[in-house]
């Protein structure tokens, strides 16, 4: 893998970058497995986030606890630091650098991250940036789908739901845009259609995508249902966000569509998109991929801080 400091973007890693992480993500099981080890003890990390978050920063900061390290930071940046007082950006992340070894950061911008990493003492990782990217819940997606099918090439993958502001889903398709015979089908309400320029993309590296607002057309033929949630606070009116709410649910009637080997990842946190009668499903594998996320971000941490340690 080539040398890893920050994690801005999921373009940012070529195939032999994810099948290094991925490799990096299963010795990490392994670890947890045996309680955890002391690699990075002496550490810190700070976990600055201006969006809520649950499964992101918490397992984040579980990371670092189980390489040893330490967390400091705040799980409401806009309210609890000093971004109230008017500071900028750039002296929140230069100060920051001298508390600290790595900052995780989830922030309300596009291209926050990006900002932080061109003042940045330390390795930055881009927790979430607005409508933007989430390139480490791509990962986590991505090692999900090698974890149950055993590859990616030659998969056909649905991705479900809110496509215009839904960072996961552009971080994953670049992800996907690294893998062979890959089949995307993206399926939305009108108002929230994928970005053109991550269709551009996926054109210029050879993944063939069709766009649909039909999900029982396809769901026969995928073998990963990607649902995401219709995220009303980013939407600019009340009107547009009903125009795309409740279009798509999966639920048993949707599951009896479905082949056998399916199976049904979601960024979480749900709101009704998914029936909780799925959830004792086989093919429900959303909780196992919120589990996969530890794996992920413990891999990135170390990455991080050894490379910066070594420059």
């Amino acid at each position: 893998m080539k040398q890893l400091y920050h994690v801005l973007g999921a373009k940012q890693f070529g195939k032999a970058d994810l099948e290094d992480l991925f490799e990096a993500a299963r010795a990490m099981e392994g670890i947890v497995a045996r309680g955890g080890d002391r690699r990075h003890e002496g550490r810190i990390m700070t976990s600055l986030f201006f969006e809520a978050s649950t499964r992101t920063r918490l397992s984040f900061e579980s990371a670092m606890h189980r390489l040893g390290g330490s967390v400091i930071g705040t799980e409401n940046a806009a309210q609890f630091s000093s971004a109230i007082k008017g500071e900028t950006l750039e002296d929140t992340i230069r100060i920051i650098s001298g508390y600290s070894d790595v900052i995780v950061m989830r922030h309300t911008d596009i291209g926050a991250a990006k900002r932080a990493a061109k003042v940045a003492d330390i390795p930055v990782i881009n927790a979430g940036d607005g409508a933007g990217e989430h390139p480490t819940q791509a990962l986590l997606d991505a090692y999900t789908i090698k974890k149950e099918f055993g590859r990616i090439d030659g998969l056909k993958i649905a991705m479900v739901g809110d496509l215009a502001y839904g960072r996961t889903v552009h971080s994953l398709s670049y992800i996907l845009a690294n893998y062979q015979d890959v089949m995307i089908y993206y399926i939305s309400p009108d108002n929230v259609k994928i970005p053109i320029d991550v269709k551009r993309y996926m054109d210029e590296n050879g993944i063939h995508c069709e766009e649909t607002d039909d999900l029982n057309s396809v769901a026969g033929s995928v073998d990963v249902l990607y649902q995401t949630r219709i995220q009303k606070e980013r939407f600019p009116s009340a009107e547009e966000y009903e125009k795309a709410s409740g279009r798509y649910i999966v639920d048993s009637e949707l599951l009896d569509r479905m082949r056998s080997d399916t199976i049904v990842l979601h960024p979480l946190p749900r709101a009704g998109e998914i029936t909780e009668e799925v959830d004792s499903d086989p093919r429900a594998a959303y909780f196992r991929q919120a589990v996969n996320g530890l794996y992920i971000r413990m891999a990135l941490i170390d990455k991080c801080i050894t490379e910066s340690q070594g420059k």
